[in-house]
């Protein structure tokens, strides 16, 4: 990791889930590896009448939980929690943004990061806040955790407000999908090896299925996610993020814009899909009683915070195309719900079969080649080519070449806030959505929620422990083709 010697980084809702199990031990790691830099100051902000004391031994609870024992340095962590500050500061009450400025006194020439963990509605009024008492520098960064919004209209709205205080370059977007280290080696695999590029076009490509299952259903989280659903907690920003890398022309350079730009042209090359096609390209799903890892769990509509006649989906497939040369004629299906047999992120990438057959019939014979990027949880690449079975005749089956990560590389991998966190004080936002990405995708999401709004139809039900609703099966099937379940 580059040397993090010197910033300021303020959370607001620091008393926050996300913060207390993602961000502060990813800044523990990364302050441990950085050799338990002098420079660092982290300023915990919540509504909560904590004194600085009590939320320390709220961190530590909760880090003892979230961090392996062998990783917790009882010196380490002593030295990472005298870095830590707290104060209770309501972000939509002005006298908290007061306190805020004698914590700031002779720091004038530091990095200031400031971290929004709230709700999306309190980014403009926080923002403004800090303007407002002489809190932003040239130097100061602010982050936006998703979602911002929950249409185009209401994401514009933020942007607007956070972007009056805020230059572009200082404002990092985050997806934490983007963070991950698979993620990371889908720029080395595509535009580091020769022998992908070729390949990668409607020429050899048959299609691709992009998946996030969940096992987990709405995990007390119904007040949130019931005006939300699977479409735009998932898909509007992490299904159509690893859709841009991988799908994405060349760009120029590693450099954030040069980056970001061939990532804004996929989206903007997405066919796009309303009333009069919403039914053919698109199933929604919601779960019913069942089991999940031999255990029996609830049916949505019976998780605590959900309205009985909620008609939220849980469970979104889609069949989306892409109007260019590189990739006309090719389907790309993603899939992402709760409640479904594991938990797994994955990528595949299946190549067309060969043009002429010469090796006798049999099942394997027909199957083209796949790789297989897997995000979670075992993280790593398989490429599956045919080979011959050891014996007589030409009997062949699909035999993977394995990357995994874990065993190739011995070292902790990085997980996705600490390396986001570390990109965020370094300045460097490729790994973050710029303003017009999130527009183009919000342009492309608000077609689907109108046309389904139209359709007038309840989300298909589907058995919590199975792989969604018939339909999406379907969906894939009118194409000749199977989704991948298997592990």
């Amino acid at each position: 990791m580059s040397a993090l010697h010197e910033f300021d980084l303020i959370f607001f809702g620091a008393t926050g889930d996300l913060a207390l199990r993602k961000l502060l031990p990813a800044l523990y790691y990364a302050f441990r590896d950085n050799g338990q830099p002098a420079g660092w100051r982290i300023l915990g902000l919540a509504r909560r009448p904590l004194s600085r004391d009590e939320y320390l031994a709220m961190l530590g609870d909760s880090c003892r939980r979230f961090i392996p024992a062998t990783d917790l340095d009882d010196a380490t962590w002593g030295q990472f929690c005298a870095r830590i500050d707290y104060l209770p500061v309501d972000g939509t009450d002005p006298a908290g943004f007061a306190a805020l400025t004698g914590w700031f006194e002779h720091c004038a020439g530091r990095v200031r990061v400031f971290y929004l963990s709230t709700a999306a509605r309190l980014f403009g009024p926080i923002c403004e806040g800090l303007a407002r008492h002489g809190l932003v520098t040239p130097l100061t960064r602010v982050v936006l955790e998703k979602p911002l919004g929950h249409d185009y209209a209401s994401s514009e709205a933020i942007n607007a407000a956070v972007g009056a205080i805020f230059a572009e370059n200082q404002i990092f977007r985050i997806d934490h999908y983007l963070g991950k280290e698979p993620v990371q080696n889908l720029l080395a695999l595509r535009f580091g090896n020769s022998i992908f590029e070729p390949l990668w076009n409607r020429g050899s490509v048959r299609d691709v299925q992009i998946t996030i299952a969940e096992q987990v259903g709405v995990e007390g989280r119904g007040e949130y996610y019931d005006p939300s659903g699977a479409l735009r907690d998932m898909v509007q920003s992490h299904m159509l993020q690893l859709l841009c890398i991988l799908a994405m022309e060349p760009p120029t350079s590693i450099d954030a814009d040069a980056v970001r730009d061939e990532k804004l042209k996929v989206l903007r090359a997405l066919r796009p899909i309303n009333a009069a096609n919403v039914k053919e390209k698109t199933v929604r799903g919601q779960y019913r009683a069942g089991a999940v890892a031999g255990k029996p769990v609830p049916g949505y509509l019976e998780e605590p915070g959900i309205p009985p006649d909620s008609r939220t989906e849980t469970y979104v497939a889609i069949k989306a195309e892409i109007d260019n040369w590189r990739w006309s004629g090719v389907p790309f299906f993603l899939r992402t719900g709760k409640r479904l047999p594991e938990r797994m992120a994955e990528i595949v990438v299946n190549f067309r079969p060969v043009p002429h057959a010469i090796l006798p019939p049999s099942p394997a014979a027909g199957e083209p080649n796949r790789l297989v990027i897997r995000l979670q949880p075992d993280e790593g690449v398989k490429l599956f080519l045919l080979v011959k079975v050891p014996g007589e005749g030409m009997k062949v089956k699909p035999v993977a070449l394995d990357l995994d990560f874990a065993e190739t590389f011995k070292h902790r991998q990085w997980e996705a806030y600490e390396r986001l966190l570390t990109e965020v004080i370094q300045g460097n936002l490729t790994l973050f959505m710029r303003r017009d990405e999130l527009a183009a995708a919000w342009r492309w999401i608000d077609p689907i929620l109108d046309g389904w709004r139209a359709l007038d139809e309840p989300p298909k039900p589907y058995t919590a422990g199975t792989w969604g609703p018939a339909a999406a099966s379907a969906l894939i099937l009118r194409d000749g083709l199977a989704l991948r379940e298997e592990a």
